[in-house]
């Protein structure tokens, strides 16, 4: 019998708003650095084919997958979800294999066997971070590199933080609720739907970068970059535009920790 999951259940609307919306975090911000951290075109042999195999984890329809084997990697997609793992293969040439399989169970991937592990805007869904960086270190060739990207764990906490304007200074600011405690929470897939039988949640785990750290470290696994990224987005014109757009440059929006297999 089919195990459904809640990514199941909003692979159509998943799949839409990445491919349909050019002017999404995932096109504008986060693409552009990930071809820059891999570094993907200087990596081939002589006779030009790739020497970099990637295993794109949780890699839902594949849109990050297809663009980094356009890129030249060779690429491997995964996702827990069959549904994507169906759409991502309508989409996707053949050179790139798709598996559905869960972050801490990769059993079609040879232990030692990729230069590069990526867990791109996927971590927070998941409950067993220990297993899915072990499997990440496992699958991993020595000195292979895991490259994780998250919403930003101080200042973007599902409900627990949000933008805040100080009406006296005339600033804006980001309120932080808490961060150090875990746990995890429903978060509404598709907020604009307002038929409710059509409302889709799925389950979001907060934890503070210390916990992400100390999983790698035990893992094997050793961070030796971290940057954090803002949004390309600009306000419309307005009382509060220029505000909100300096703001916007100074608050990041993601995380990206690479770590190194010891």
């Amino acid at each position: 019998m089919k195990k459904e999951t809640s990514w199941d259940k909003v692979a159509d609307w998943y799949d839409e708003l990445l491919e349909e919306s050019p002017d999404s975090f995932q096109a504008k911000v986060i693409l552009p650095n990930l071809l820059r951290i891999l570094n993907i075109k200087a990596q081939k042999s002589e006779q030009g084919e790739s020497l970099l195999k990637i295993i794109d984890i949780a890699c839902g329809q594949g849109y990050f997958s297809r663009a980094l084997a356009s890129a030249g990697a060779k690429v491997t997609g995964a996702d827990i979800s069959s549904e994507l793992i169906a759409k991502a293969k309508e989409r996707s040439p053949k050179e790139i294999s798709f598996h559905v399989a869960s972050a801490d169970k990769l059993n079609f991937a040879q232990n030692n066997s990729f230069d590069a592990t990526l867990i791109i805007l996927s971590l927070q869904n998941m409950e067993n971070i220990s297993g899915v960086f072990s499997e990440s270190a496992r699958v991993l060739k020595p000195k292979g590199k895991l490259v994780i990207v998250l919403n930003h764990p101080a200042f973007r906490i599902p409900q627990r933080s949000s933008w805040e304007w100080d009406s006296q200074k005339g600033k804006q600011y980001r309120r932080i609720e808490s961060y150090l405690k875990e746990y995890k929470i429903e978060i509404d897939m598709n907020p604009g739907e307002k038929d409710k039988t059509k409302k889709q949640k799925t389950l979001s785990f907060h934890r503070p970068l210390q916990s992400y750290i100390q999983a790698l470290h035990k893992a094997g696994l050793a961070v030796t970059s971290l940057e954090e990224w803002v949004s390309h987005k600009k306000s419309q014109k307005g009382p509060r535009s220029a505000e909100e757009d300096r703001i916007r440059k100074e608050i990041p929006m993601f995380l990206m920790l690479e770590a190194v297999k010891i």
